[in-house]
């Protein structure tokens, strides 16, 4: 047990002092909180600091031990989060109540931690933004505009609702992806076993016949070898590859380069663009409507987009409106991000006074849009892959049956 001093407020407003005992700084502030008092300062009397900090650490490790919180838990601690504010229970007893409620002993430390912070007198955008591995730039920006405007526990509905949202586009387009992405794992097997197990054995009777071979099955059986006495070392230049296209890809350049890349496929480019559409018209129509102002939801909005490259469109955007040009019209450079339909409607909606009603409309409208793209693209994609994976492998079975079916010129 320790002896910690407080400072705290009454109901009434007056400031008041002592000293408790407890475990830790957590259990104290549960004491001063259930004495009806809201704690200000709580220090613990005495001891040795680095004791302390080391005790902390220990907690921390403890923590990062026993695992980093799950999404799913953040988004149960932004619902009722927000329910609890909107019940009207100060900040503090909420956190309180969250910590106490989790069951799970990485969110119970992480959500204490964050009470301890705003219990000192540090805003709740600050206590979150220590944790990034659990809330995102996005979650924080939102809330610090929450805090700002004084409708914390609206745009903490909102964050839930979004994020549900988001849930269910990721695991659209994840489940769309899944079919395609184990027909191509399948052939790359398939093939691998052709060219070590399966060619082989071909290849010793056909060795007798040397050059008569056909060019098609030569190649097949050059392509064995090569497998075969070099598997190895392919392997780990695949591997090495793919760990420097990563390092490239995290720097600002080479991100950008991939970016600008994959958004000119064809296809898939504008079901990307219409993702981000999707998630920046959410995103600005949810923070409109919660109250906050158009510059700053614009910033949030950006961050929410995913894409480097179309998120340059709306930071130019945004230059835009602080010099007093119309959204709409501050949009319109950005064609390849907002097609002309989606201008339009925007020009109309800041007219008629109802943008974030409009653009939560928009963002329905296009992930249905999207949805469809997407079911499009595996029905195109699975013939695609299946003829693909068809002609691969019949190219090797071909290659080997070749001779066979001319053995008895090559005995010649």
């Amino acid at each position: 047990m320790s002896v910690f001093t407080y400072k705290a407020l009454g109901k009434d407003g007056r400031e008041s002092a002592g000293s408790l005992t407890a475990d830790n700084r957590a259990a104290a502030i549960a004491q001063i909180m259930d004495r009806g008092l809201h704690p200000v300062a709580v220090v613990e009397k005495g001891g040795n600091g680095k004791a302390v900090a080391a005790s902390r650490g220990g907690e921390e490790n403890a923590a990062l031990r026993e695992g980093r919180v799950s999404q799913k838990s953040v988004e149960s601690f932004t619902r009722e989060l927000a329910n609890l504010l909107s019940g009207g229970v100060p900040l503090a007893r909420a956190l309180q109540l969250l910590r106490r409620e989790a069951s799970n002993p990485a969110a119970k430390y992480v959500w204490g931690k964050i009470h301890d912070d705003v219990v000192d007198g540090n805003p709740l955008a600050d206590a979150l933004a220590r944790w990034p591995k659990a809330f995102s730039t996005v979650y924080i920006a939102m809330v610090r505009a929450g805090e700002a405007g004084g409708f914390l526990d609206l745009v903490l509905a909102q964050i839930a609702e979004f994020r549900t949202r988001e849930q269910d586009l990721r695991g659209k387009v994840k489940a769309a992806m899944l079919y395609p992405v184990v027909l191509a794992g399948l052939t790359v097997c398939v093939l691998i076993f052709l060219l070590t197990y399966f060619i082989p054995k071909f290849s010793r009777i056909f060795e007798e016949f040397g050059s008569n071979l056909p060019l098609l099955t030569r190649g097949v059986i050059a392509a064995s070898d090569l497998v075969k006495s070099y598997g190895l070392i392919i392997g780990v230049a695949v591997v090495i590859g793919v760990i420097a296209l990563r390092r490239a890809m995290e720097s600002e350049a080479g991100k950008r380069g991939f970016e600008r890349a994959v958004l000119g496929v064809p296809v898939l480019g504008h079901v990307i663009a219409h993702f981000a559409l999707v998630r920046f018209t959410r995103m600005l129509g949810t923070l409109l409507g919660a109250g906050v102002p158009l510059v700053a939801s614009l910033r949030v909005a950006k961050e929410a987009i995913g894409n480097q490259t179309l998120a340059d469109t709306v930071g130019h955007a945004i230059d835009e409106v602080q010099r007093g040009v119309p959204l709409s019209k501050a949009l319109a450079t950005g064609s390849k991000l907002f097609p002309p339909s989606v201008i339009e409607m925007v020009a109309v909606a800041e007219e008629t006074g109802r943008l974030d009603k409009e653009l939560v409309r928009l963002s329905g409208a296009y992930e249905a849009d999207l949805d469809r793209q997407l079911r499009m693209l595996v029905a195109l994609a699975e013939p695609a892959l299946l003829f693909c994976m068809a002609a691969v492998i019949g190219t090797v079975v071909v290659g080997m049956l070749l001779p066979v079916f001319n053995l008895q010129d090559l005995i010649k």
